[in-house]
């Protein structure tokens, strides 16, 4: 039988070292490994890997043919995932792993009355976004679905740099944060007006910690519009944004922002001794 401890251990000491990187230390002892590489396993799926071999996610996640094929039978076993006998890929089932966050967590059902007055207020769409890595989650939405071009549905990722909400969340961090970001991250283009430069988006941020709002404009999506203002709770500290996103209309940037910004900000403000 192959010897696979060697490359197990790698795995597991590259897992140990990401685990450092949380908002807590964990100690060693209270580690289970199998978990955290059953989760990856999972998060190794996305739009441009549907479908893929044990060794193909054993490589995503970096851990041998043999450990990926037990972790991905076994989750076969709960049931989520399927498998023709050789490709692999998510079930349904995995939904209620989310499910769980926006049912049992207490920030979304707090802000739903908030984000309803927020979409009354501007017949617009109003979500509570958070930050996840390097991507914007909606956690929570209220308002008219007109086009689906210019909404997100619940639970959706979206790159930070290319929404306001997320903008604002990376300009609200610490200034070592935000130039170690800048540093360690490739910019993805989606348009013409995405911000593609390091430069440019550093002095973006600046202005958007500087005024405490942000503005994205067509840097997703070319008929898409985003304005965001932090959440924070009693103590002062931030923990989401509230935004909407609409389509850019015949609305000029200033007007947009003199209808919808004002109302973000009462709402904000209102919310900000209930959290």
């Amino acid at each position: 039988m192959p010897n696979t401890s060697a490359p197990e251990n790698d795995a597991t000491g590259a897992l140990a070292a990401q685990a450092t990187d949380a908002e807590f230390a964990l100690d060693r002892r209270d580690w289970i490994a199998g978990l955290q590489r059953g989760l990856q396993v999972i998060e190794a799926f996305d739009d441009a890997h549907p479908r893929m071999t044990a060794a193909e996610a054993g490589a995503r996640v970096g851990m041998t043919r043999t450990a990926t094929r037990r972790h991905l039978l076994t989750l076969q076993h709960m049931g989520y995932v399927a498998s023709d006998g050789k490709l692999f890929w998510l079930t349904p089932r995995v939904l209620r792993l989310g499910q769980s966050y926006l049912e049992s967590a207490r920030l979304p059902r707090i802000v739903q009355p908030f984000l309803q007055r927020v979409a009354a207020g501007t017949h617009e769409t109003a979500y509570l976004s958070v930050l996840d890595g390097d991507e914007v989650v909606y956690i929570a939405r209220n308002g008219p679905n007109r086009s689906v071009n210019t909404g997100y549905v619940l639970g959706a990722r979206v790159p930070a740099q290319v929404t306001a909400a997320g903008m604002l969340m990376l300009a609200l961090r610490p200034e070592a944060q935000v130039q170690h970001w800048l540093a360690t991250r490739e910019l993805m283009v989606f348009t013409s007006h995405t911000i593609d430069s390091k430069e440019r988006l550093k002095l973006e941020l600046a202005s958007i910690r500087a005024q405490g709002w942000a503005l994205s404009e067509q840097q997703l999506d070319l008929n898409s519009r985003g304005i965001a203002v932090p959440l924070r709770d009693r103590h002062g500290d931030l923990v989401g944004a509230l935004n909407i996103t609409m389509p850019m209309g015949q609305e000029s940037s200033k007007d947009a922002v003199a209808r919808v910004l004002p109302v973000l900000r009462e709402t904000a403000q209102a919310m900000r001794n209930l959290i």
